[in-house]
């Protein structure tokens, strides 16, 4: 990815953002508070400057919620549809933007996991698994 801008939106459409590149970091987290967060085995995150990121509509809609106990996390969500959203972290350095909230391609992949130590116990590399195009179809 080079200076591209590269937008995203939550699932109703009401908040919708863009950021411009370079991308400094696309990791997969495992933290027990990135699966709370997304609902899933681990968190798809962009890590960027706050100077790349801009909020286009929606601001009013957004939540945010920041644990008490942690030094960075926060989340931020939708208040109409409850998509998770990219947020600042608290010390203000980075936007963490949920990339399965992305309209498009970024034009990079993710490099790394972190937290696998606290991974999820049912989680599986996806590499060994059936593949289905769509939804299976039941025999």
């Amino acid at each position: 990815m080079k200076d591209d801008k590269v937008s995203g939106s939550c699932l109703c459409g009401v908040v919708t953002y863009q950021f411009t590149g370079p991308v400094n970091v696309f990791q997969y987290c495992h933290c027990s508070r990135c699966r709370k967060f997304t609902g899933s085995a681990h968190a798809a995150n962009i890590i960027i400057s706050p100077d790349q990121f801009q909020w286009l509509s929606g601001e009013e809609s957004i939540g945010r919620y920041e644990h008490p106990d942690a030094k960075h996390f926060a989340t931020s969500f939708c208040k109409n549809c409850g998509s998770s959203l990219p947020w600042l972290t608290k010390s203000g350095k980075a936007v963490v933007v949920t990339a399965g909230t992305l309209d498009e391609d970024p034009g990079v992949k993710p490099t790394h996991n972190i937290f696998l130590a606290n991974k999820a116990p049912w989680y599986e590399e996806v590499g060994g698994l059936k593949k289905y195009e769509g939804l299976p179809v039941r025999n």
